[in-house]
């Protein structure tokens, strides 16, 4: 009989997170693939994620309606709270052999403790590493609550078994988002028109010979911040006048300031070298990333997928503080000055070499084949 294999996608970034691994499960004979999405991954605001999930041919079993507006802590809490409870009754009538949780979101918390309170076996995606915010707590408190984890990177495993995981149940298996950059390092030509394809809003920017991409998001213990942390960043990219795609935040506390900055600067300023999306296929927008002169932001793609792609990165700010990171990485403060200093520094460089500090890009093969064999047991080894 086929394990049953639960994950559950509460957003757009972890499709990408997790897309390879879902297409490992799907593939393997002694698994049975089961798919809930939840959360802002269902809101076209934020992207409408579930539409790339059902065009890749995926069938979803659940989808839970979980985000409250207000984009403050208040509103992740609640948010979270009703993610116990829906989810609570999607793994009770799925009645799952085991349940994936992705990452670090605020919200793959609910996840976690719908799982494992009603002791089914949790699987915990890319635990152990360190950012310094909420995101590192809720990683963490997920690793806690797992039975079995897949980690991206060889300094992760042994954080994990530091925080008393015991040894056999942690698994490096690298990033699944790794594979997806692995297919475009290997076919790289930027083959559709990301405007046609996608729309967006602005300007109709000039980005065949020459542009930059920006990924921004709030940082949660910083989100009173966030629409004067991104004017910033706004003003160093419309001084610079490189054609520049620009990516709408996610939905974590401050994304509404982010977002109300962003409108503002675009009906005050008129930036004539921006335009702005919601989102893309993960292929595509690896792609766009692949060939462009630099990524600038606070997105952990610019420390993985970038690191892997040889794509150079201007990281502003502490949303990735304390991870591990290759040497297509510049880190600046908040500041227009710094920002613009480092993009026209980082912009003249070509060739960087790929590094493989997340994966070598076979990583969904690797955790089917784990999930396939692995003994699932919510009973605790202890290894303090």
């Amino acid at each position: 009989m086929s394990r049953k294999i639960c994950a559950v996608i509460t957003a757009r970034p972890s499709y990408s997170r997790i897309k390879t691994a879902l297409r490992g499960i799907q593939n393997h004979p002694d698994l049975e693939l089961q798919l809930v999405v939840a959360g802002s991954a269902l809101l076209d605001r934020y992207g409408n994620a579930v539409n790339y999930i059902e065009e890749d041919g995926f069938k979803i079993n659940e989808r839970v309606f979980m985000v409250l507006e207000g984009e403050n802590p208040t509103a992740m809490a609640k948010t979270t709270g009703l993610g116990v409870m829906e989810l609570a009754n999607v793994f009770y009538n799925l009645k799952p052999d085991a349940v994936i949780t992705i990452a670090d979101r605020f919200e793959t918390i609910a996840t976690s403790i719908a799982s494992a309170y009603q002791n089914i076996p949790l699987i915990h995606i890319q635990g152990g590493e360190v950012t310094g915010n909420i995101d590192e707590k809720v990683r963490h408190a997920n690793t806690k609550l797992a039975d079995i984890h897949l980690v991206a990177s060889e300094d992760a495993k042994k954080r994990v078994i530091k925080m008393g995981e015991h040894e056999a149940k942690v698994f490096n298996t690298g990033c699944p988002s790794i594979d997806l950059a692995k297919e475009v390092l290997l076919n790289p030509e930027f083959d559709f028109n990301p405007i046609e394809k996608y729309g967006g809003v602005g300007s109709a920017i000039h980005h065949e010979e020459n542009y930059i991409v920006v990924m921004q998001h709030p940082v949660t213990t910083e989100y009173d911040q966030a629409r004067e942390d991104v004017l910033k960043t706004l003003y160093a990219i419309k001084e610079l006048g490189i054609p520049t795609f620009w990516f709408w935040p996610n939905v974590d506390a401050g994304s509404d300031g982010t977002s109300n900055g962003i409108r503002s600067f675009r009906e005050n300023e008129n930036p004539e070298n921006i335009r702005f999306f919601k989102n893309m296929e993960p292929q595509d927008f690896l792609r766009l990333i692949k060939n462009s002169k630099c990524l600038i932001g606070n997105s952990s793609v610019g420390i993985r997928e970038a690191s892997f792609l040889g794509v150079p990165v201007v990281n502003i700010g502490t949303r990735q503080h304390g991870r591990q990171r290759g040497i297509n990485v510049t880190d600046v403060p908040y500041d227009k000055e710094a920002i613009k200093e480092a993009i026209l520094e980082r912009t003249l460089q070509t060739n960087l070499a790929s590094e493989h500090i997340y994966g070598d890009g076979n990583s969904g093969e690797k955790i089917a084949a784990v999930l396939a064999k692995v003994e699932l047991s919510f009973h605790k080894t202890i290894a303090y």
